[in-house]
């Protein structure tokens, strides 16, 4: 028995199978015999509707007809388009995909990732031969800073008290860590934290560092007897605590109260956190103290900071005597540029490019070599679960160390040519040899500490790496220009220090990585494209040479005008008929 649908036509579609729309009825019944003729009735109307036998189909309707006219049913009902609209794509993507031969199998050629790879081995050979024969741009040295003091020139103006100090409240001990410049940065805070509580400052004590390894004391470094005489008027600084503090302590520095402080406190907190304990104990301990003070704070306190900085803290005479003479050698070796050098801090050693987590093209024993270092410094740091890698975005955002190589492009790119003399002040450069080829090749006249020094000079110096820093910043603050291809604690007093005693213009090239590592992942660009980028790159440096603090700024990279004053008569004139 069958079942027969029995809705009414209300408008709406059968779920039967659609009939040819040749049909008036809505069913059609057939008989199983291949000679009968059936006729059906439907509502308004009959149709008769031949059957053939199966030896009759070479006339009949082809089975492509039979879905061109059930297509053509479905989307006369437009409620059904909706139904059979995937259908009818997807049928579409077979029939497609049946005409399209896979004997032939396409190939995709996959583009490496901006940054991935170091491409600038590739572009020293490509520019080489148009970099040498170029000679448009000799002496760039003499007329690099052009714009040098179009807003006036500034000059050093730290005032010094001349009366006595009050009676002290006690005694300030803190530890410098870090390497030299982080050590310097404590040694200017603790300056002006003492000179703000009235207390008596200890000579500060450097904490030994895992990575820097220098036991090297305040005395080794900087001459401690004229930083005294320096402060004597605005800090009473002593270079032990009495014996009558140290017995309520029982002579041990561990019983002392020990401040830990967040970094970037503010003076207030000093004032109402240290001051009363300082008052209640009169021996207090910071440890460690290095960016325990916001960069921000009363002038007051800001001039204590310039003083220690500019004017108290000065290199020990063997440290100071060295690195005169280096410098003397330097300007004997540029008499072609009027004894003019160019001074280049490279940040290329092992421990920054472990660090930085770049790779470069030392294949598979460079790897090995950096996976080392990192285990050694920051032992599981950089294999902590979860933790993701990305070397070619660490490029691209100019975060990795550039090379020698790369250093040299730049420099020949912003015009000084191979006659320029170079002093790289640096540490042991990681595969030296390899890494240093290119820049000696483009820079023949480039001089290192050890080149310009006997090993007898330096010896008093070797195995102390904060000692062998403080030659190089001596030579870098007297150079015409100072490069820095990193950022730290180096570049950033250098920046200051050149700017104080330059007419508040730092002389200092300061490169975009980012668009620097976007140049050299470019293996189509030609040399004159390449030097309008590099000179632009150097204008931009000029233009940015004399700088004013802003707030959050560090006094110690930008000294104006806490620590100078303008110098320009028109502008001191102007200055003061408005007040």
């Amino acid at each position: 028995m069958h079942a027969y649908n029995r809705l009414p036509s209300s408008g709406h579609s059968s779920p039967s199978t659609p009939s040819s729309p040749r049909s008036r009825s809505p069913r059609l019944r057939t008989t199983t015999s291949n000679n009968s003729n059936s006729n059906s009735n439907s509502g308004s109307g009959g149709g008769r509707v031949k059957r053939f036998s199966p030896g009759q189909q070479a006339g009949a309707k082809t089975p492509a007809h039979r879905l061109t006219w059930l297509i053509l049913s479905v989307l006369l009902r437009r409620q059904g388009i909706f139904l059979f609209a995937p259908l009818l794509y997807i049928a579409g993507m077979l029939f497609y995909m049946g005409t399209v031969s896979f004997d032939v199998v396409p190939i995709i050629r996959h583009r490496p990732a901006p940054g991935s790879l170091y491409r600038s081995p590739q572009l020293y050979e490509k520019l080489r031969s148009q970099m040498d024969s170029d000679n448009s741009t000799a002496h760039a040295i003499s007329t690099i800073w052009k714009n040098s003091y179009k807003g006036g020139e500034w000059r050093p103006c730290i005032n010094k008290s001349s009366g006595g100090l009050p009676e002290s409240n006690g005694y300030l001990f803190i530890e410098a860590n870090g390497g030299l410049n982080q050590q310097r940065t404590s040694i200017c805070n603790a300056v002006a934290v003492a000179g703000f509580l009235n207390a008596t400052l200890v000579i500060p004590h450097f904490h030994f560092h895992s990575i820097w390894r220098d036991p090297s004391k305040f005395g080794n470094i900087y001459d401690e007897e004229f930083f005294v005489k320096t402060l004597a008027n605005d800090v009473q600084v002593v270079n032990k605590i009495p014996d009558y503090i140290m017995q309520r302590f029982d002579y041990n520095m561990s019983n002392v109260y020990n401040f830990k402080i967040k970094a970037w406190s503010s003076i207030s907190y000093y004032r109402d956190t240290v001051l009363p304990k300082l008052l209640e104990e009169k021996l207090i301990r910071i440890s460690p103290f290095a960016n325990r003070l916001s960069f921000d704070a009363p002038p007051a306190v800001q001039r204590l900071r310039c003083l220690a900085n500019y004017e108290a803290l000065r290199f020990s005479n063997p440290i100071l005597s060295l690195g005169e003479t280096l410098v003397s050698r330097m300007k004997e070796r540029s008499a072609n540029n009027s004894g003019k050098y160019i001074s280049v801090h490279l940040r290329f050693e092992e421990d920054m490019v472990a660090f930085s987590c770049c790779m470069y093209d030392g294949g598979e024993e460079e790897k090995r070599d950096m996976d080392a270092a990192r285990e050694r410094g920051w032992k599981g740091k950089f294999t902590k679960p979860g933790r993701l890698i990305r070397p070619g975005a660490i490029r691209i955002n100019g975060k990795c160390p550039l090379t020698p190589l790369e250093v040299g492009l730049m420099l020949r790119g912003m015009g000084f040519d191979k006659l320029t003399s170079i002093y790289l002040a640096s540490g042991k450069i990681y595969d030296s040899e390899r890494h240093m080829k290119p820049l000696l090749e483009m820079f023949p006249l480039l001089q290192t500490k050890e080149m310009l020094a006997s090993p007898e000079e330096l010896v008093p110096f070797q195995n102390y790496s904060s000692r062998m820093a403080a030659i190089d910043y001596t030579v870098c603050l007297h150079s015409e220009v100072f490069v820095t291809t990193q950022g730290g604690n180096f570049p950033h007093f250098l920046l200051g220090h050149r700017r104080y005693l330059y007419g508040g213009h730092s002389k200092t090239i300061r490169p975009d990585k980012r668009k620097l590592a976007l140049l050299y992942d470019n293996p189509n660009i030609g040399w004159r494209s390449f030097k309008r980028q590099m000179l632009s790159i150097r204008a931009h440096s000029d233009s940015k040479g004399i700088e004013i603090k802003r707030p959050n700024d560090s006094i110690y990279s930008f000294p104006c005008p806490d620590c100078m004053c303008r110098s320009n008569k028109s502008e001191d004139s102007r200055s003061s008929s408005v007040t």
